[in-house]
């Protein structure tokens, strides 16, 4: 965790100008008459691991979609990287999605293409590197994502869930991003396989530098990488800072979420 994120983590203070890597401001999403966000703020620290939660159809999969372009908001303003989104051309939003990398939470993989190829996808589209190293770069990502080089030849049909997830992180590290968005990187992984994915989230953070965007239901997950937590409801940041401070937060959903068994397991 770089110093910035550390002083996030210990102060809960909002991310300032220098060590913010992503601002969001005055969000808005509405899909007809279900406004999903209005004037929602947050801030991303460089280095740090941010989970976001809230209840069903508080728009943490359509927060994560409108930061990487793949939603436009109704209103509001994204800054990644020191730039305004909406303000850049195409050939200069490239450069910016050059530096991050997106796991769905299906994985969304080719199916046709082999685990190999799926990885290198992105190189084919962004880079003019050799055909040959372009196959040892990938390579290095797939064992970097846990998963043996037998893995590479295969199709993600002939995966389990657990491969395939790792597969998708593989491919969201093709391009050596500074930001990564995982969303809900767990769902679907029995526990320990959940375990040992959490644990590689936390070692590829430390190793590689990265700020983390990770949208999970999973309270293990909270617990084991994240720094910070944000809480969505009512269309806005309830609440935002490191585990033991937002679960103190008096309002209802929080308690119910994190007072119930699992809620109490997980934070123990």
């Amino acid at each position: 965790m770089t110093e910035a994120a550390a002083i996030s983590r210990e102060s809960n203070a909002p991310a300032g100008e220098s060590d913010a890597i992503v601002r969001v401001r005055g969000l808005a999403n509405r899909f007809g008459s279900k406004t999903v966000h209005e004037g929602l703020d947050l801030d991303i620290c460089r280095g740090e691991i941010i989970g976001v939660i809230g209840g069903s159809g508080t728009g943490k999969s359509v927060l994560l979609r409108s930061i990487v372009g793949l939603h436009t908001p109704n209103a509001g303003e994204i800054e990644v990287f020191g730039q305004r989104l909406g303000d850049l051309s195409r050939e200069e939003r490239v450069k910016v999605e050059r530096r991050w990398g997106v796991m769905f939470q299906d994985g969304a993989l080719f199916s046709t293409m082999t685990v190999r190829e799926n990885v290198m996808a992105p190189m084919v589209e962004h880079t003019k590197i050799p055909h040959h190293l372009m196959r040892e770069l990938a390579d290095l990502k797939i064992r970097l994502a846990g998963l043996e080089l037998e893995a590479a030849p295969k199709r993600p049909a002939d995966l389990s869930g657990g491969m395939r997830k790792r597969a998708a992180l593989a491919r969201a590290l093709s391009l050596d991003p500074e930001l990564l968005f995982l969303d809900e990187p767990t769902a679907g992984l029995d526990p320990i396989g959940a375990a040992r994915f959490d644990e590689l989230v936390h070692s590829l953070s430390e190793s590689l530098g990265l700020t983390i965007f990770l949208v999970t239901h999973d309270l293990d997950t909270l617990a084991a990488t994240c720094d910070r937590i944000a809480v969505l409801s009512d269309g806005k940041v309830l609440a935002i800072g490191p585990l033991d401070e937002v679960r103190q937060n008096p309002h209802p959903w929080i308690q119910e979420y994190f007072s119930g068994p699992r809620g109490r397991a997980a934070v123990r």
